[in-house]
C-alpha cells in the first residue's frame, strides 16, 4: 500500500473561505517548492494518489510544526500577509506530532 502523503496545517482562527481558498493556492504551490522533476518522492506522490492530509491547528501547534523539516507557509493577503497554513512535503513516515492533529473537518 501506497501510504506516501503531504500535511496542510491550517491554522484555527483562519475564516473557511479564505482557509479554502489557501489550501487550494498550497496545492498549486506545491509543484513551486518540490518540482517533481527533481525529486524521484514528489513524482511517485503526484504519478499516484496525491494523498493529503489537511488538519485544523492551534498557535502553538502551528508554531511547534515549524520545527520540522521541509515546508513552506502560505500568506494571505487579504489578512495582511498572514501565515495562514503550512504545507509539508510529502513523505512516507510522519513524526508523531502529526498523528494526533485535528483533522479539518
Amino acid at each position: 500500500m501506497n501510504n506516501l502523503k503531504a500535511y496542510i496545517l491550517v491554522k484555527e482562527n483562519i475564516p473557511l473561505g479564505k482557509a479554502i481558498n489557501s489550501v487550494c493556492h498550497a496545492g498549486a504551490l506545491i509543484t513551486k517548492y518540490y518540482p517533481e522533476k527533481d525529486d524521484p518522492i514528489i513524482q511517485e506522490w503526484w504519478d499516484n494518489l496525491f494523498r493529503k492530509v489537511t488538519c485544523k491547528v492551534t498557535e502553538k501547534e502551528f508554531e511547534r510544526a515549524k520545527k520540522y523539516d521541509d515546508w513552506f507557509v502560505v500568506t494571505e493577503s487579504s489578512l495582511d500577509n498572514a501565515e495562514v497554513l503550512l504545507v509539508f512535503k510529502p513523505r512516507r513516515d510522519w513524526p508523531k506530532f502529526f498523528k494526533f492533529l485535528q483533522l479539518y473537518k
